[in-house]
């Protein structure tokens, strides 16, 4: 376990780690990240929990989301030393320590702006990191083709058809390939391009039309850009080996144009079992 002292005391305490599960809207922050010209989801995340713990906190997110994209089960971890797990349980002699995790999540909760809401807090391994053990996550991307007041800034609007037999195909070619670099950011300080596709379909949800993509890891703008390239392919604008031939080309100007952040959704990491406690 990590240890630091107490500087008055010299007792050692050492810092417990804990995966915290929540949602936002993302529509008012500059993106996940601490940013230094906005207001970050993690920034708020972190604000909230030093109050609640008295004592500084930092957390680490499973991913970075851009301005304006949502998620529904973000995840992030963060190390809580003992002595303060104690102090919240009443006694200094707690053995083993735990979270009161009902009592937490609600003072979090009352802290929180109303769009970020946490929804667990689970205790895990010293090693466990909410990014670097990520098995894979999950995003999607939702479409509305008609005005709606309640949809505004949940999913992006289209004023055309789409033929989602048409993207569901092309969206098939994806699991052929691994090096995306005609979906990534350009300029970015990443060592590869390469991802594994796990999962990637469009459905019709309710009013809304909902791709749906899960890999192992994603690149800076990737499910934006797919998605805009697949709609190229559903106004019938691209053809399937054309989708394919923008992947070959490794280049991402040959790429559709990136869609807006407002219809963008990390849905959920997963991770090994063997990290919980």
């Amino acid at each position: 376990m990590s240890e630091a002292k107490n500087s008055s005391l010299l007792i050692p305490h050492y810092f417990m780690r804990f995966f915290i599960t929540f949602t936002y809207n993302g529509t008012n922050y500059c993106g996940w990240q601490r940013q230094p010209n906005g207001t970050a989801v993690q920034e708020e995340l972190e604000k909230a929990l030093t109050t609640i713990l008295r004592t500084p906190i930092e957390v680490v997110g499973a991913g970075r989301t851009d301005a304006g994209v949502h998620a529904l089960n973000m995840v992030a971890h963060f190390d809580v030393a003992d002595d303060i797990i104690a102090k919240m349980n009443k006694s200094v002699d707690c053995r083993p320590l735990t979270v009161d995790n009902n009592r937490l999540i609600n003072n979090l909760n009352s802290l929180l702006p109303y769009d970020i809401a946490v929804k667990k807090i689970e205790r895990v391994t010293d090693e466990a990191h909410a990014r670097f053990d990520a098995l894979s996550r999950k995003y999607e991307y939702h479409i509305i083709t008609h005005k709606s007041p309640f949809l505004k800034e949940q999913a992006c609007r289209l004023h055309f058809p789409l033929n989602i037999e048409l993207m569901n195909e092309a969206a098939k070619v994806l699991f052929e390939y691994e090096d995306f670099t005609s979906f990534s950011k350009l300029h970015t300080d990443v060592k590869t391009n390469n991802c594994t596709i796990m999962e990637a379909y469009w459905t019709e949800r309710g009013e809304e039309l909902v791709f749906t993509i899960k890999a192992n890891r994603f690149l800076r703008n990737m499910v934006r850009a797919i998605v805009g390239t697949l709609m190229e392919v559903g106004r019938e604008r691209m053809t399937i080996d054309g989708f394919r031939q923008v992947i070959e080309a490794k280049n991402r100007c040959n790429a559709g144009h990136s869609v807006p952040a407002c219809g963008l959704y990390f849905i959920e990491a997963e991770y090994p079992e063997n990290i919980y406690i």
